[in-house]
């Protein structure tokens, strides 16, 4: 808990005001997975089959990260937010009041982005920056611990996993 603390309100105070801004920004459009739809519609849009594949994995990806962080483990784990006098600005103002662990955010992100990069590497490298942005802006903004971002990063590339091997599985076994 005492790296957790230190890590957060350094990253809290230390960000740049402009940088911050621009953090937030992410962080809004992919709230509610709003980034992450849009870029698997541009992706199934301009990508062809590779597209098409790369966003349905992404999505299915991202889906069962949601649900695991939000669906499963906010419920289990119950653990509060940072408290409001560890980070010096109003963002702290606009967090959720569900628990801190893990960060959904950062679950979805990292599972769409896994997801996608080994069907369309290119895509998942141009996906990995708003990623690491969004878990960023997670601790910075006040809403979690590092430690959530990193639970949820973990989430999400065991549901990026899943995701792939589930799916080739069902394949192999089906078709």
């Amino acid at each position: 808990m005492t790296v957790d603390r230190a890590l957060t309100q350094q990253a809290a105070s230390r960000i740049p005001p402009g940088v911050a801004r621009a953090l937030s920004a992410v962080e809004e459009s992919a709230e509610s997975s709003k980034l992450w739809c849009g870029a698997a519609a541009a992706m199934a849009w301009r990508g062809g089959w590779r597209g098409r594949r790369a966003a349905a994995a992404g999505l299915m990806a991202l889906t069962v990260a949601q649900l695991a962080s939000n669906g499963l483990c906010k419920q289990l784990a119950d653990r509060p937010r940072p408290p409001a006098e560890w980070i010096p600005h109003d963002e702290v103002a606009d967090r959720p009041d569900s628990s801190s662990f893990p960060s959904g955010h950062t679950a979805a992100a990292v599972a769409f982005t896994a997801a996608v990069a080994p069907t369309w590497p290119a895509a998942g490298a141009l996906c990995a920056v708003p990623t690491a942005l969004v878990a960023v802006e997670r601790v910075q903004s006040g809403a979690h611990y590092p430690s959530d971002v990193a639970a949820g990063a973990a989430i999400g590339l065991a549901g990026a996993w899943l995701t792939r091997h589930a799916v080739a599985l069902f394949l192999r076994h089906w078709l």
